[in-house]
């Protein structure tokens, strides 16, 4: 079985339904497995919504475990959420021993409004998976709705918009999740033969 990590922080839920629908994407690729990991608020002011209903905590060994991963986080001013950051700066021994070197990656977001910074905090959250020498995976403009969608899916990764009435994921946003899931399975079993 591959497994594949989905990585993700969520306050109000809206990531955490793009993690979910990554998931299913990834589980659509014959003996791939989605192993959803959220991390850890690093302020009690800040304590998520989901504590009691999140998935677990990530670990170390969920990165050497893993043959792929996903990545998500909501919009914070243009850049990924400070506790993601948090623990993506405690991987420094997984950096220098090489972990992640040459497992496909791909990211993900939400955004309380379609121009609010999506796009950058997708490319923040890029940056140290490049470091770690991860492969990127995006949405390729073969997904025809990237073409037509009004709502959130960029070719930098997956996204939804949450401007206060649609909670709730739109059929267009669920669709590149599960494609760029598909795609990052697809890519992982390719590299790993």
């Amino acid at each position: 079985m591959t497994k594949i990590l989905v990585l993700y922080y969520s306050l109000h839920g809206n990531t955490r339904q793009l993690a979910r629908h990554i998931g299913r994407g990834i589980e659509q690729i014959t003996d791939c497995e989605a192993v959803l990991r959220t991390v850890a608020d690093i302020s009690t002011a800040a304590t998520s919504q989901l504590a009691t209903a999140s998935d677990p905590i990530v670990s170390h060994d969920d990165l050497k475990q893993c043959a792929a991963m996903a990545m998500g986080s909501p919009v914070r001013f243009g850049n990924m959420a400070a506790p993601l950051k948090h623990f993506l700066d405690s991987t420094s021994a997984e950096w220098l021993s090489g972990t992640l070197i040459g497992k496909p990656a791909c990211v993900f977001t939400s955004s309380s409004s379609l121009h609010g910074g999506q796009e950058t905090t997708l490319q923040s959250m890029m940056l140290p998976l490049l470091h770690h020498g991860m492969l990127i995976v995006g949405i390729p403009y073969s997904e025809p709705l990237l073409h037509t969608t009004h709502h959130g899916g960029t070719p930098y990764g997956a996204s939804h918009v949450n401007n206060g009435t649609n909670k709730q994921l739109h059929p267009d946003e669920i669709a590149l999740a599960q494609a760029i899931g598909r795609r990052l399975a697809t890519t992982a079993c390719k590299l790993n033969g």
